[in-house]
């Protein structure tokens, strides 16, 4: 008796739902296994990173102000990867996005419009600025057919080290005491502030999530974009323009990584300088497979990445731990999920046998 994967025709809801759960568990345990190896206690460290991401009013805040650009990246990649897109460059789409912000802050000064104006102007240009920064690669794809995945990873290098070059040299504040970074921002450019650092962006980021799933599964450019990353040669077939929607698509994904460098430029750092390029944009990637590319499921992949992230520096402190923890547990989580994501699209049979596994 031999054992196969055969292609399953439509996946079970009940799938959906118990895969990425199991992962999730599979990898806790995983991670137990690796902090019990270093002599630390799996439990306290756990309790240590919930309570550094839950335990406060102040704690919680700081989960949002990660969560926040996770996504927006989040739902970026995610956007990308339904066209079978792969889009590994939301990193520096986010770059440019607060790049494009601050051209903005530092250029366009508030007597040029009303204060509500001045921050949607700087809204627009971050999102210009990734959207630029993501149509690259993707009219090297839809013309010359050049593959993305190269395109897209080594334009990361490229915008960190254009942002470096900018706020170390042309835009760096002649006042910052020899400091690298430009000049402060005005505050009528700051976004609104909720508690702590955390800020509006992230009621802005929960919109635009609840938009995108209406989009992709109640429209019908959402059922055309479904249909090409599926079956590319069907949707040539029935007539969808697989280029434009592409094109069109990876802008929208570009502008949601450049809102996402906005907000940190504007919400967080008020000026352009060091620290822009966190690997929130590589996250993205894990988070995009985590949520099955659905919107909404990206938003509690990313506050679950959030919260590892502001996590894992409570373990540094308390637990003496590297605050890497955090990173590694990421990776632990998106292993178990790619194998599990196999048994959604697959099942085993055993040949021979009508019962299926």
């Amino acid at each position: 008796m031999k054992l196969r994967f055969e292609k399953r025709l439509e996946a079970s809801h009940l799938s959906t739902i118990l895969v990425p759960l199991a992962s999730f568990v599979i990898s806790l345990l995983l991670g137990a296994l690796l902090l019990a190896a270093n002599k630390a206690n799996p439990w306290q460290t756990y309790h240590a990173m919930f309570m550094g991401s839950f335990g406060s009013l102040y704690n919680f805040s700081e989960v949002i102000v990660k969560a926040t650009p996770l996504i927006l990246t989040g739902l970026g990649v995610a956007l990308a990867f339904r066209l079978r897109f792969w889009n590994i460059g939301a990193e520096g789409q986010l770059i440019w996005g607060g790049i494009g912000a601050s051209v903005v802050g530092l250029f366009v000064t508030p007597a040029q419009g009303g204060n509500l104006i001045y921050l949607l102007l700087a809204i627009m240009a971050a999102m210009a600025g990734g959207a630029l920064w993501a149509g690259i690669p993707a009219l090297l794809k839809t013309r010359l057919k050049v593959d993305e995945t190269l395109t897209t990873l080594m334009m990361n290098y490229m915008a960190i080290l254009s942002y470096q070059y900018l706020y170390n040299g042309p835009w760096r504040d002649p006042e910052g005491f020899g400091f690298p970074g430009s000049r402060q921002f005005s505050q009528a450019i700051w976004l609104p502030k909720l508690v702590g650092r955390s800020t509006i962006g992230i009621i802005i980021a929960l919109v635009i999530a609840l938009v995108l799933w209406f989009v992709l599964t109640k429209t019908k450019w959402g059922f055309e974009l479904t249909m090409i990353g599926k079956n590319p040669r069907a949707a040539h077939v029935l007539g969808v323009n697989s280029n434009k929607n592409i094109l069109v698509a990876l802008l929208i994904s570009g502008a949601l990584s450049g809102l996402a460098g906005g907000f940190e430029v504007l919400g967080v750092s008020h000026r352009l300088q060091q620290g822009l390029n966190l690997g929130y944009g590589y996250t993205a990637i894990i988070i995009a497979w985590m949520a099955a590319l659905n919107p909404l499921s990206v938003v509690l992949a990313a506050l679950l990445m959030a919260m590892l992230l502001v996590g894992g520096d409570q373990v540094q402190m308390i637990m003496r731990l590297p605050s890497a923890v955090g990173l590694v547990l990421q990776g632990l989580i998106l292993i178990p999920l790619l194998g599990g994501a196999v048994f959604s699209e697959y099942r085993l049979r055993f040949i021979g046998d009508k019962k299926d596994v």
